[in-house]
């Protein structure tokens, strides 16, 4: 039988598509749902004693976000360390496939604080915390996430999976983390600057294109 080469060029493009698609990694969005989102569900949480715009701006599309770690805390009542937070509300969860998306910015010598929070819990206050500790992003304090993250734009997706009790983080589209949560409660996401230990004199980071989703 004489083969064709019209043939043999078809199954070569074919199969070089095949190979450039495998290796082609899946959004993290793929298979979620969209959910609106206005101003209406984003609460910022700043130090008692100042005004919102002292802690807080939102100008071009870009919520900028800062604290010093000698401001008071949230509220009155609060024995938490200070932060400048923006709360999701309207879509606390309890049950089901959640995920966050946004694309922050960290400029140098922010450290010792946490940008973003899957808030809730069975066992503690958070299910997910993503630090920055000395340029890099980390999960809580034990797993290094990205290096070298300062002064630079970044997409940063978190899922939470709370029937299966599951958590992964993608930085740029890149899965960094998939590990265990920290069982059920009442969830909601968070994100901004929020003390942690050996925190810089000054903490900000910045966010844009913020977007939340659920996989139904």
């Amino acid at each position: 039988m004489v083969s064709h080469p019209i043939f043999h060029q078809t199954l070569v493009l074919f199969l070089l598509c095949v190979t450039t698609l495998s290796l082609v990694a899946a959004d993290p969005t793929d298979g979620f749902t969209q959910l609106s989102l206005t101003s209406s569900n984003f609460q910022v949480q700043k130090p008692y004693d100042v005004s919102q715009g002292d802690r807080y701006t939102f100008i071009n599309g870009v919520h900028r976000l800062w604290v010093y770690n000698s401001d008071k805390p949230h509220t009155t009542t609060s024995q938490t360390a200070p932060r400048t937070e923006i709360r999701i509300t309207g879509y606390d969860y309890t049950s089901g496939v959640w995920q966050f998306e946004g694309h922050f910015y960290v400029p140098s010598g922010t450290t010792g604080t946490c940008i973003q929070q899957v808030f809730g819990g069975a066992t503690h206050a958070t299910t997910s915390q993503t630090r920055v500790y000395g340029g890099s992003l980390t999960h809580y304090q034990s797993t290094t996430l990205q290096q070298n993250i300062y002064n630079k734009w970044h997409r940063f997706n978190v899922i939470h999976d709370v029937g299966a009790n599951n958590v992964k983080i993608y930085i740029d589209g890149i899965r960094k983390f998939n590990g265990n949560g920290r069982g059920a409660g009442v969830h909601y996401m968070k994100f901004g600057v929020y003390a942690q230990e050996g925190a810089s004199p000054y903490m900000e980071s910045r966010w844009r294109d913020i977007k939340l989703f659920r996989r139904y």
